[in-house]
């Protein structure tokens, strides 16, 4: 296809066949999870440390029975729907697996070729919002990873991020881009950084919400870091106590699909990353989340969604020499620039937001769109 036609279909210049594809889960699947949210038995209600409920030993029981009540009474997923399909979506083959993608052409032919790449728990749902706001500057093409959503079923448990920065290169080339760029937060930013240490003939750079560097150890390391490093590495520091969720789904991926295919409070539960990433900044609200949870459930993606913790074990720490920018948000992980530095040597922009937080996507897309247009610029 050449990238300045001007329609919406993907045309396969390469080995790939795109099929048009809707969001319509069957209202069957619906009642069921109607009936199960009917059902649902909370756990014992255990009061925190602190005399309140809160979100120390993880999701309370009390945000649970809210959340759960306006799913089943209020909560419109065929208005979701609605919101999904509003864009042109297809669904492919790359190597051996099923790939679900949104794929927005702008109307300025000029416009630069972009992936945007969602986060864990998310999916391309992260960026409905962000569309309008990027649609007369850019090509947007949103892949879902696979095992998530509509990239079922997963085909195996080895998608790490370089096989999957490989696969979007296969896809951008097979739409026609021979030029692009990416943008990623979370498990989409180690994708896009993935994709600027592989760099594909025509690749403008990558940017993103994190780039995740720590310290090795070295004192000297210490010595370049800011008021704001430090602070960033506290932030982390407390990030670790409560990320229980990486270290079962990157050890025991099964044992956790078992429990959050079967019950969608479980999911709910589950995803509670949402809620607390910010430790109670977060701007997410209750009908984002349960569209994305929601879409979970509809699609059956647990046990492919926590196999990407545990493929990713095995890609090895490498530097990547080359261009990414990085947006900070404030009540994200706050990447730390020393260290940052020396895991990545041309870091081209570098942005710090004010307000947002780890799902700036969803929460604050109009800083975000600017960021994004202010690196490709």
């Amino acid at each position: 296809m050449n990238p300045h036609q001007d329609h919406h279909q993907p045309q396969s210049d390469a080995d790939l066949v795109f099929r048009p594809h809707t969001v319509a889960v069957p209202q069957a699947d619906l009642d069921d999870l109607h009936a199960r949210l009917e059902r649902t038995r909370y756990a014992a209600e255990a009061r925190s440390a602190t005399g309140g409920d809160d979100w120390s030993a993880g999701t309370p029981v009390s945000y649970l029975r809210d959340m759960v009540a306006h799913w089943r009474d209020d909560f419109d997923w065929r208005a979701q729907e609605e919101r999904m399909n509003a864009y042109p979506q297809f669904l492919t083959e790359i190597d051996g697996q099923t790939i679900h993608l949104v794929h927005v052409r702008s109307a300025n032919e000029d416009a630069i070729p972009l992936l945007l790449l969602h986060t864990y728990p998310g999916s391309f749902v992260d960026f409905l919002d962000l569309v309008p706001l990027l649609r007369d500057d850019f090509h947007l093409v949103i892949p879902t990873i696979p095992g998530v959503g509509f990239s079922q079923p997963l085909d195996d448990g080895v998608w790490d991020s370089r096989r999957n920065a490989r696969a979007w290169d296969r896809l951008m080339r097979a739409l026609g881009y021979e030029s692009y760029g990416a943008h990623g937060s979370d498990n989409g930013a180690v994708v896009a950084r993935e994709l600027a240490m592989l760099a594909p003939e025509g690749f403008l750079g990558a940017h993103v919400l994190q780039l995740f560097s720590f310290p090795s150890g070295d004192p000297a390391e210490f010595e370049k870091m800011s008021a704001a490093d430090h602070a960033a590495l506290e932030f982390a520091g407390w990030f670790q106590t409560v990320n229980g969720y990486a270290t079962m789904n990157a050890s025991r991926p099964l044992t956790v699909a078992a429990a959050l295919s079967d019950s969608p409070v479980g999911q709910l539960a589950y995803n509670e990353l949402f809620e607390s990433f910010g430790n109670g900044t977060s701007r997410v609200t209750r009908d984002q989340v349960l569209t994305q949870v929601s879409l979970y459930w509809f699609t059956n993606s647990s046990a492919g969604a926590v196999q990407t913790y545990r493929a990713e074990q095995a890609v090895e720490p490498r530097v990547n020499e080359g261009p990414i920018g990085v947006a900070v948000f404030a009540d994200d992980f706050r990447s730390m620039r020393p260290f940052a530095e020396r895991d990545n040597t041309r870091i081209v922009s570098w942005t710090e937001h004010g307000t947002g937080g780890h799902y700036a996507a969803m929460e604050v897309p109009v800083e975000l769109a600017g960021a994004i247009r202010g690196f490709y610029a």
